[in-house]
């Protein structure tokens, strides 16, 4: 019964009680498909990243500055795809929380954490492609096991402090209290809701300044891996070990283009979400909930899509995938194979 003496039909909250936030009645029809779509994005998704980690873990011949930020990113993508992606999925379905308010802002705080850290990531292995191709004579004095130590850490620690801070410490509600208690703030919710500040704020520092960051970078890549490819061209052939230099310059430039790709790949799946997150509170908070549910899904895709471009681009992760299937990375040595020749 609700408060003027109506009995309110049941199945339509998430909980029995006042104040309850509105359940997504969706016939089984519906529901179970939704539910194995999204099931086997995060499938995908955690064999992927695992497979990635894995294989640069084992093989030695993977055990580069650039394949360590890599595999700590797969591990970002990774814990996305098992600790934030099957709570999100209940919720975007159900469009309840059942998990509790304390560990909604546990969620909340890890999600954001984690989107943060991917484009950290992405921001260190900008800086390391442009050593390797347009500073190669400088790149090992510069780019060292301690320098890439750093760059792993700071990825990591920064937006763990600032996400758990803001969330916990409620700095994300400042100013806008009573406007989410009025109109969003609901019995079985969990809705990251953030302040004009917060948004502002949180999304230059954490998207769009290391994005720009990250192409005008990956543009003097292009430019000077296109300027080496025609000064390359030109060159008659000569000696075996010109030859050789040029394979490796070659790969690194082919490196410095993948990345590159996945981090296209990042910005064009992450842009819509944040555009429409920042734009919401200067539309007083008008953007439809499914929108956003929509958007965040898209998002997540770009965790699912990076093993899969690996997959495509890098002879490598296709060999280390057919031994760790064949269960041959059990044997003895086979941390030593050659998955690609020098």
């Amino acid at each position: 019964m609700d408060s003027d003496g109506f009995e309110i039909p049941e199945g339509l909250f998430c909980y029995d009680v006042n104040g309850s936030c509105p359940k997504s009645i969706r016939p089984n029809s519906k529901r179970i498909p939704i539910y194995a779509a999204i099931g086997g994005t995060i499938l995908i998704t955690v064999c992927g990243n695992l497979v990635v980690i894995i294989s640069i873990a084992h093989f030695k011949q993977l055990h580069t500055p650039t394949n360590f930020l890599v595999m700590s990113m797969a591990v970002v993508d990774l814990l996305l795809g098992s600790m934030v992606m099957p709570y999100s999925m209940v919720r975007s379905v159900e469009n309840c929380w059942y998990f509790g308010d304390i560990f909604c802002k546990v969620h909340s705080s890890t999600d954001m954490m984690l989107c943060t850290a991917s484009i950290l990531h992405l921001c260190f292995v900008a800086v390391d492609r442009y050593y390797a191709v347009c500073n190669p004579l400088q790149y090992k004095a510069k780019i060292t096991g301690f320098v890439v130590m750093m760059m792993i850490t700071i990825s990591w620690m920064l937006p763990a402090v600032v996400s758990f801070a803001v969330i916990f410490l409620g700095l994300h509600m400042k100013g806008v209290e009573e406007f989410y208690n009025n109109h969003t703030k609901c019995t079985g919710g969990c809705v990251l809701f953030l302040n004009e500040a917060s948004l502002v704020f949180g999304s230059m520092i954490s998207f769009y300044v290391p994005g720009v960051i990250m192409v005008c970078i990956y543009g003097k890549i292009y430019l000077i891996a296109s300027k080496q490819a025609r000064a390359i061209k030109g060159v008659a052939n000569k000696a075996k070990e010109a030859s050789r230099s040029r394979i490796s310059r070659n790969r690194e430039r082919k490196a410095a283009k993948t990345l590159g790709i996945v981090m296209g790949d990042f910005l064009l799946c992450w842009f819509p979400y944040l555009f429409c997150n920042i734009m919401d509170p200067f539309l007083n908070y008008r953007t439809p909930p499914v929108l956003f549910e929509v958007l965040v899904w898209f998002a997540y895709l770009n965790s699912t899509f990076n093993p899969i471009m690996y997959g495509f681009f890098y002879i490598w992760f296709r060999e280390a995938l057919k031994i760790i299937l064949f269960g041959k990375g059990f044997q003895c040595g086979s941390s030593t194979i050659n998955l690609f020749s020098d």
